[in-house]
């Protein structure tokens, strides 16, 4: 059984350049995989000779966009990225919600964490 955890990291960038690296294939590209497909709701990651569907099941324009691998066999599992912006410092968090078997929990902020570097560099902040 996965566990849901979440992770905030604090990200210099406008909500809406951040939206579209969360979003688009081409902004997904830049961070996230080595290139991107989309095909209706379903995105198709590639990565070094693999690839991974998922499926978009929400989004919020300059908000949020949630995803659920095609080939996780939990059903209510997602990953999603939802963008804080501080009302009162104007600072943008970006919010990761995952899910991992307790075991893999460490190995998957690892993960996570190089991921987010990746973006804070294609975002300049």
């Amino acid at each position: 059984m996965k566990e849901k955890f979440n992770l905030e990291f604090l990200i210099k960038s406008s909500p809406r350049i951040l939206y579209n690296r969360l979003y688009t294939p081409a902004g997904l590209s830049e961070w996230f995989a080595d290139d991107v497909n989309i095909s209706k709701n379903i995105y198709t990651f590639f990565w070094e000779g693999s690839e991974q569907k998922a499926e978009l099941i929400a989004k919020k324009f300059n908000s949020y966009v949630r995803f659920h691998w095609l080939d996780d066999e939990e059903e209510d599992t997602f990953f999603e990225f939802r963008i804080s912006v501080d009302e009162i410092t104007k600072g943008i968090a970006l919010i990761l919600t995952d899910f991992a078997e307790i075991d893999e929990q460490e190995d998957a902020i690892d993960l996570w964490e190089q991921q987010i570097n990746d973006l804070k560099s294609a975002v300049g902040g």
